[in-house]
Parts: C-alpha cells; structure tokens; sequence
C-alpha cells in the first residue's frame, strides 16, 4: 500500500498553524535589519548565480547552465553561501555590510536542513572575529525578545538566550565530552595523524573504518559526542577548530595548529559559523584544491575555483564574518518543531 503524502503547505488549514510562526519570521527580520543599522552596516544583496557554488568537499551545490545569444553554454551553479561576493565587497571597499542571502544546498532536507534556505550573513573589515562572539549574543536575545519567548526548545534541551554564551575550544570540548586528545594528533604546523586521533576515537567507543581519513574521525567525534552537549542551559561559541577543519579561516595567532573559527549552537543545533578570514590568496587557493581533490575522492566530482574572488582576495583588508542560519534561530525562537514550518513557501518535495 502506498503512503498517503502529506497534506501540501498551502491548504488553509495547514497555513492557519503555521502563520504565527512566519509572522514572528518577518517581525525578528525587521528585528535584525535594525539591529544592523544602528550600528553602520549596509545591506547589500548578492547574485545568485555563481562560476563556482563554493569549495567545501562535502556541500553539494545546483548546477545549470548559462546560454550565448550564439547558443554556446556554460556552467553556472546556486551559490550555497553568499560569502564570495560579501568579500569582494570588501575588497571593493565597503567595511560593515550583511546580506540576507537565499541559498542552495543540494542532499539537504530533515528537521533541520531545507534545499533552499536563508543564510545571514555580516562582516566587518578590521575588526576581530570576538567581535563576532559579542554579535551572535546579542541576536540570540534580540530574537527570542522579539518572538515573545524566554527560552529556547529543542528535542528535549533548553537554552536561555538571554544568557551570556560559554566559550569552549574545540579541545575542550573533545576532552570534556569525548575524553579525547585532539591537540595531540595535531602537528605544530597545523599537520594531522590521522592514526593517532583514530585510537583515541575508538577508545571512547567511536566506531573507525579503515579508510576514514583524519577529517572524517574528528567529524565523527563532532557530531556523535560533542554536538548534543553544546548549547544546552545556555549557548554554546565553539572556538578554535583545527586548521585542517577551517578552510577559509585564518590560523590563530601564536598557534597555527588551530584557526579563527567558531560556531555557534543552542538546544545541540548548529545556528552560525564564523571566521576570522584568511586572506592569503596562495594559501587559500592551496586549501580550495585540497578540499576539491578531497570532494573528486568521494564524491566523483569536483567544482571550479572563482579566479575572480582569488584576485579580489589579495586586495581584501582583514575582516571577521559570521554566517547565521536565520531559519533554524527562527524554529528556535518561534517554537517550531522543522524549519520547513518558518519558511513561507518551502520546495517541494
């Protein structure tokens, strides 16, 4: 017997339930549009259309393709994330802007993942990536004022989002969650063993297979022991990941086994990821190829690098950036249960 399909967003009375949730939607944006104003930042709005999508290894993007007036094509693929144009803007010259970007992941969709979603995005040029920390606290507080609520939900956790955040490293949070050395399969160059996280993984009950690579254990080691304990009573900055895992961050000063790079979680959710940028354009080509040839070994394919933004990248003054998922904050801050609830037409399917 096939299973009945659910009953489609538009009907009236599926739309009745989720109204309160997208009107708090358009009240936080507005919210936030403020917030932003007030303090000098600038709006812009960036081209979704891209020569490459980005150049993470395990993001997918949406290709299609552009025509001539002769016919002759070309491809051109969704961004997954605004952030190569918000950094040409800035070599252009702009110093404090944020872009409410639509984007597109492919291989996305649950709870808390949607092909197309909405991905906020700010940066400042010549400010430091703790700034960044202070932003994030602010918005958590300024959307869960604005929905009306004091405490955030979510598969049994709670988080106030008034409190000031916890900042913990990422090596804290492996050795408090896991019981796992994560420092000592770094190298003082920021170089990875892979074998030497591997039997720390396994001691703590983390299944290995024979080809995971060093990224893949840690990920692992993420998303099985340190993820469901982040952003629980209160928010959670997770900070200085590994230069391996933070292909566009620049390393930490005194310390290059680590980089500028946080993210952000309440109720065990993921919300923001931040970094203080790289702006070594050889670096940052080197770490777009070995992401590419990590992506041609497991996946088959590979995207192009946008030479552009390379050349914008040598010219780019030093600048922090944060990348917010203003849906899940939204789920969060309205009561919502999916973020499909939060988004006014979501993609079928």
């Amino acid at each position: 017997m096939p299973t009945a399909s659910p009953s489609p967003w538009w009907r009236p009375e599926n739309h009745a339930d989720r109204r309160p949730f997208l009107l708090a939607r358009n009240r936080i944006k507005a919210a936030f549009r403020a917030w932003f104003a007030e303090r000098g930042f600038l709006e812009v709005e960036t081209a979704a259309l891209q020569v490459s999508p980005g150049n993470e290894a395990h993001l997918h993007a949406f290709e299609t393709r552009a025509l001539t007036l002769g016919g002759e094509s070309a491809p051109l693929y969704l961004h997954t994330s605004p952030e190569f144009s918000c950094k040409k803007l800035l070599a252009a010259g702009e110093r404090r802007i944020f872009d409410f970007g639509k984007v597109w992941r492919n291989r996305e969709r649950g709870a808390l993942h949607h092909p197309e979603f909405t991905m906020l995005e700010w940066y400042r040029a010549g400010e430091s990536y703790q700034a960044l920390m202070d932003d994030c606290a602010a918005l958590l507080a300024l959307a869960a004022e604005t929905a009306g609520t004091v405490e955030f939900r979510f598969r049994g956790h709670v988080c106030d989002p008034f409190a000031p955040p916890e900042r913990v490293t990422v090596a804290q949070a492996f050795a408090r969650h896991a019981d796992v050395d994560l420092l000592a399969s770094i190298g003082p160059g920021g170089e990875t063993d892979r074998d030497t996280l591997a039997a720390s993984a396994r001691a703590a009950g983390i299944r290995v297979a024979g080809d995971d690579t060093w990224a893949d254990v840690f990920s692992r080691v993420i998303v099985e022991k340190v993820e469901p304990n982040l952003g629980v009573g209160r928010a959670t900055i997770l900070c200085e990941y590994p230069t391996a895992e933070a292909a566009l961050a620049r390393p930490k000063p005194g310390d290059p086994r680590v980089a500028e790079r946080f993210e952000l979680y309440a109720c065990g959710v993921e919300l923001a990821n931040a970094f203080g940028e790289l702006t070594d354009a050889g670096e940052q080509r080197r770490r777009f190829e070995a992401e590419m040839d990590e992506k041609a070994r497991v996946y088959g394919e590979r995207y192009p690098l946008d030479e552009d933004f390379l050349a914008a990248l040598a010219i780019m003054p030093p600048a922090s950036g944060s990348a917010l998922g203003f849906d899940r904050l939204v789920m969060l801050a309205a009561g919502a249960s999916r973020v499909d609830q939060v988004l006014w037409t979501p993609v079928a399917g």
